[in-house]
């Protein structure tokens, strides 16, 4: 991920206290170094790990729970409804568990996510040993976590202090949205966030009525409002994005922030498609998320990265745009970046985290291989990933977690299942 076309064959990749220490052929590798543990994955695609930039990991609980349905009504009528009758820190810590689930085997080993009772989300990250940024929510009504956008606040900061020195969390601010959230809220968001140095991740631009209704307001796109507040700037993560125009894209570049595309849960709610191949043409890092699986029904990136540059080819009717290439890039160095930690992950580079996953390539589905590159994007490699490394350590082997009880994990899925379907 570091140079165009960089596909190295019958190389290894030597991993030393947690880091990559070498690249070079195997030969070479077994000359220059002794180990007393040697993966041999002949047949396989060694890359780096995917990076989610965006999602609801407890959701995976309500998976299913109400498709077919347009964004507003879907919030209004059913996800909100739901949440407020379930959400408590058992929900979060089982449904976080099976999204981290999920991710592992399909090949994530860096996520963010933004929901309520992060500290549990921070908790389930450190049990299954994946990297991870959690954003913490701030909204203006309550919840089983907090009663106002204060006590959200106030209780992120917490959440701030206790994750300062761990080596694979960070804290962000998870403002949800311009409409959810009031001015003075976002003011002090924003100022806090300087004090701090920490990221902003914000829902943005995610349909033609939140622009509209906005305009309507008081005369201004959301992005130019929170861009005149300070809000938009190297750290600040904008998801979704499908309603962008000339305006937009000079302040995200002027600004250096990122852009969080959701293609299938864009898709799936009907929300418009986020203008990637412009996003890219104007050198703005483009990153990519799942969302959450009662929006998207998968947390699979592999399909996020082939949605994405199918996509683009689709709405530009151009087929060489976002290429195959690309598209890997924004699944995992641009993710890291938009992340701010592409100095530790997204690419296998020496002094990196070995965060890596093996794809296994001598399946039928991925018979005859020509170009492993195309191949990763344009088949359906995710239940593919045989082996998964977070920070030099093994989470998944022979795709089998090592880390997470998938039987238990089931389990206390099937019990929310009868809980919330009864």
């Amino acid at each position: 991920m570091t140079q165009p076309g960089n596909v190295l064959d019958g190389c290894s990749v030597v991993i030393c206290d947690k880091k990559i220490t070498a690249v070079l052929p195997t030969d070479e590798a077994r000359l220059r170094y002794t180990t007393d543990n040697e993966h041999l994955l002949p047949d396989a695609v060694l890359m780096p790990g995917l990076v989610n930039t965006h999602g609801h990991a407890a959701m995976a609980l309500l998976r299913g729970i109400a498709d077919d349905i347009p964004l507003q009504i879907w919030l209004d009528k059913h996800i909100w409804p739901a949440e407020e009758r379930w959400v408590s820190d058992e929900f979060v810590r089982d449904g976080t568990e099976l999204a981290i689930a999920e991710m592992l085997l399909s090949g994530t080993t860096c996520f963010a996510d933004m929901y309520f009772f992060p500290d549990q989300v921070a908790a389930c990250m450190r049990r299954a040993g994946i990297r991870g940024e959690v954003a913490f929510p701030v909204l203006e009504f309550p919840s089983a976590w907090a009663r106002d956008a204060d006590e959200y606040i106030h209780k992120g900061l917490n959440l701030y202090d206790e994750c300062k020195t761990d080596e694979l969390i960070n804290i962000a601010f998870g403002p949800h949205a311009p409409y959810t959230v009031a001015d003075q809220t976002m003011h002090k968001v924003v100022a806090l966030a300087g004090e701090l140095d920490a990221a902003i991740q914000i829902h943005l631009h995610e349909t033609a009525q939140e622009v509209d209704d906005a305009v309507a307001k008081d005369g201004r796109r959301p992005l130019t409002k929170l861009y005149e507040f300070g809000a938009i700037s190297s750290l600040t993560q904008c998801v979704h994005m499908t309603q962008v125009n000339k305006a937009d894209i000079d302040i995200l570049q002027r600004t250096g922030a990122h852009v969080l595309h959701c293609p299938q849960s864009n898709m799936k709610l009907g929300s418009g498609f986020c203008p990637t191949q412009e996003l890219l043409d104007a050198e703005i890092n483009v990153a990519l998320g799942t969302d959450g699986a009662a929006s998207n029904n998968s947390l699979n990136l592999f399909a996020a990265t082939n949605l994405a540059a199918l996509m683009a080819k689709g709405r530009g009717g151009n087929a060489a745009l976002v290429d195959a290439e690309q598209a890997l890039h924004m699944a995992t160095i641009n993710g890291s970046k938009a992340l701010g930690i592409e100095d530790k992950t997204g690419s296998i580079s020496e002094g990196k985290a070995a965060d890596l996953i093996a794809v296994e390539m001598s399946t039928i589905y991925s018979q005859p291989l020509y170009n492993p590159l195309s191949q990763l994007v344009y088949t359906d490699c995710a239940r593919q990933v045989s082996h998964v490394w977070v920070n030099g350590r093994l989470l998944v082997a022979n795709g089998q977690l090592q880390t997470l009880d998938q039987d238990e994990i089931i389990n206390k899925a099937k019990y929310w299942q009868d809980k919330i379907g009864g």
